[in-house]
């Protein structure tokens, strides 16, 4: 009796599973935060609110940007297109809608674009240290070399649109930006007069557009045009580095052949 006593009050209760209602709450918390931390830092969406990148984006378009390289050091290349806070003065004369509290909190957790925040989309041109171009009818140039822009410019546009420019010595740490509609577009071409001279701060980038996410039937990746990869665009830039180490090679050199020379003849 005694034995059948010890092995019945050593037996433990098997716990109740949580009722799933209870359980509900811990799992959306989970879940917003995870969303919070993925908009934060991994990836947004942003929703297109003009024409100003047709063909390649269409209003209303919800396109996907990579937040997370610039956390690495990558800068804005050449031929991407990307989402940027307004420098200031550019977006002054648009008219920012009132969210409603659900389009608040969706847009906080990074389930739906942010309606209060001034971000624009262009696609990047000319980065730091090159020197940009358009006249008349087109092309437009970067470091001498021109664009061939059939594949991204709006059918009927010019190179140009109404507004040619240049040539403009984009500063280091910026970056010059257009729309794909050169004709319904207030890009850097517009803003010269002010700071920057049209030029857009790395730092504004809040990252790169990479695909059109929404909806289902403009699904697309956003790739970086061939033309950006032709050979000589890149000419300016690459010659600073093997300039650089001409120039530190020269003492190297001079101080080794003083000093052969000081072996060979002593004093």
């Amino acid at each position: 009796m005694s034995a059948g006593k010890e092995v019945s009050g050593g037996m433990k209760k098997a716990k109740k599973p949580r009722a799933f209602w209870k359980e509900l709450p811990i799992l959306i918390g989970i879940a917003l935060l995870l969303a919070l931390l993925i908009k934060t830092f991994l990836v947004q969406a942003f929703s297109i609110p003009s024409d100003s990148m047709q063909d390649t984006l269409q209003r209303g378009d919800r396109v996907l940007v990579d937040k997370l390289t610039p956390w690495f050091g990558s800068k804005p290349q050449r031929g991407e297109v990307v989402v940027f806070h307004d420098p200031g003065g550019w977006l002054n004369e648009t008219p920012t809608p009132e969210p409603n509290p659900v389009q608040k909190v969706l847009s906080f957790i990074g389930l739906m674009p942010s309606a209060e925040e001034k971000d624009l989309i262009k696609r990047v041109i000319a980065v730091g240290g090159d020197t940009v171009e358009c006249h008349g009818t087109g092309p437009v140039k970067v470091n001498g070399k021109a664009l061939d822009e059939d594949s991204y410019v709006f059918p009927g546009a010019t190179p140009c649109g109404d507004r040619a420019f240049g040539p403009i010595h984009v500063p280091k740490g910026r970056i010059w930006v257009m729309g794909d509609h050169r004709d319904d577009s207030l890009d850097s071409r517009y803003h010269q007069n002010l700071k920057g001279n049209g030029t857009v701060s790395e730092n504004e980038v809040v990252g790169r557009a990479f695909t059109i996410a929404w909806p289902v039937n403009r699904w697309a990746t956003l790739p970086v045009p061939a033309t950006f990869d032709q050979p000589g665009i890149n000419k300016a830039m690459a010659a600073t580095p093997a300039a650089l180490g001409l120039a530190g090679a020269v003492p190297i050199v001079i101080w080794r052949r003083r000093r052969l020379t000081g072996t060979r003849n002593p004093r």
